[in-house]
């Protein structure tokens, strides 16, 4: 598994304060990334409960269903997403060939998304939150 750094973020919100909102957010980043992180979205979207809610934590978009379930942000030459490291443990072999971290998928923002990788991927995020809540 590849490992690199996180770069820099490309939001144009800088100096603003968070955005309060993920149209917000994604307003202030480039179009190219704008494409992808749209496309992010309604991956993500369509593999959570109706339920969810989309939110800003830590300055970035977030989606939430009982607990927090992934994280997504542009760079200056990547998208990210956070699944957890967990979740990047468990599909170490589906993710061989991108950059991750402990916690972070990147995708090169000059090549397609993996829509149904990702959906995997918050498919896998939102059973562990219900694993969690049976609890």
């Amino acid at each position: 598994m590849k490992k690199a750094k996180s770069g820099k973020r490309a939001s144009g919100a800088k100096g603003k304060g968070a955005p309060k909102s993920i149209d917000e957010y994604l307003a202030s980043v480039p179009e190219l990334a704008r494409s992808m992180l749209n496309k992010m979205r309604a991956a993500i979207r369509s593999a959570v409960s109706p339920e969810a809610t989309e939110t800003i934590s830590y300055g970035i978009p977030a989606f939430k269903n009982k607990g927090m379930l992934v994280w997504f942000a542009a760079f200056s030459n990547h998208c990210s997403l956070f699944p957890g490291s967990s979740v990047i443990e468990a599909f170490k072999n589906e993710l061989k060939g991108f950059s991750t971290s402990k916690g972070t998928i990147h995708f090169p923002t000059d090549k397609p998304l993996p829509t149904a990788l990702v959906k995997s991927l918050v498919k896998a995020r939102v059973a562990q939150n219900e694993r969690k809540k049976q609890r």
